[in-house]
């Protein structure tokens, strides 16, 4: 394991005017990742996601737990961590004023690269920022920044990096160029912890992820294997009477949930069995209004392990 983390658990301590506040961000959060994976941690925001990064990164830390990333002990060698490691913010951290040359050289020359120079131009070919690389950083769009962002992150060659919401504001285009690159680390040997609201990011780019809600783990697995083990199929039916249709459904679901002004009807072959459901409605004599016939994704993960859409907590599809 590149990252083994037990028990890490983060309070602060805020003062107001209604006095003295105290937030738990992180309650105790396990992460174990591979080498050569892209691990996600899937969660809304305010669920602690960054603050579990930021420990694992040194930045702050833990109140109680334990870590070793990459090799060393979080607690006892953070210096160790740190040059075994890139971390991208989701600010990013490119300056407005300087060339993204100016600024990777000067990445390499603090992490102790032998020879700045070329580590810089390695890097800067890599991601296809040569044309760009003596631009000055306020020049740059958004996608470009990003790039320029992982490659600060990358220069020192770290076996293992850190993306905190890496493509929050970026347009459709920049952000599927963005997992290609993402992808590309992971068939070099890179190690990636990547934080995220977006649903089909994390379906799309991990290998494993964890679901984080209220500073806590909720799930865990490959997307698949997650999906899976809510069921198969999910039909969203429309109509009234709510609970008396998920009543009468019940017998031929895996589960059924009333969710708002809809009933989500959860079934391991959805194809073969929608007939049937469609026959116990008019049997039951209950009107349906629509139907819609998908296969489970991250969001029913996420309802069926804490009650609520993912979506509705202001996460991005």
């Amino acid at each position: 394991m590149i990252i083994q983390a037990t028990d890490l658990k983060k309070t602060f301590t805020t003062k107001s005017r209604k006095g003295v506040q105290t937030v738990e961000a992180v309650k105790g959060v396990d992460l174990a990742v591979k080498k050569g994976e892209i691990f996600g941690v899937l969660g809304p925001n305010g669920a602690g996601k960054t603050t579990t990064i930021r420990m694992l990164a040194t930045l702050i830390v833990p109140d109680s737990g334990q870590a070793v990333v990459a090799g060393h002990d979080l607690l006892k060698d953070p210096a160790g961590v740190r040059r075994n490691l890139g971390y991208v913010s989701q600010a990013g951290g490119v300056e407005e004023g300087n060339s993204p040359r100016a600024q990777i050289v000067f990445a390499a020359k603090i992490y102790g690269v032998a020879d700045p120079a070329r580590a810089a131009e390695d890097v800067l070919r890599r991601f296809d920022l040569l044309e760009l690389a003596d631009r000055p950083g306020r020049t740059l769009s958004g996608g470009q920044k990003r790039r320029v962002a992982i490659a600060l992150g990358l220069v020192h060659a770290p076996p293992l990096l850190f993306l905190d919401e890496p493509t929050t504001g970026l347009d459709p285009q920049n952000r599927a160029n963005l997992w290609d690159r993402i992808r590309e680390l992971r068939e070099m040997g890179t190690s990636v912890l990547l934080s995220t609201h977006y649903l089909d990011e994390a379906d799309a780019l991990c290998d494993r992820l964890a679901i984080v809600d209220h500073g806590v783990v909720v799930a865990e697995g490959t997307p698949s294997d997650l999906k899976r083990e809510v069921s198969g199929d999910v039909v969203t039916l429309r109509l009234d009477e709510l609970d008396r249709a998920a009543e009468a459904l019940g017998p031929l679901a895996r589960a059924t949930r009333v969710d708002e002004d809809v009933l989500r009807v959860y079934l391991d072959d959805g194809e073969h069995t929608l007939p049937a459901l469609l026959k116990r409605l008019e049997e039951e004599r209950l009107e349906l209004r629509s139907v819609a016939l998908d296969r489970s994704t991250l969001d029913d993960v996420f309802l069926a392990k804490t009650g609520r859409s993912l979506r509705d907590t202001g996460a991005a599809a």
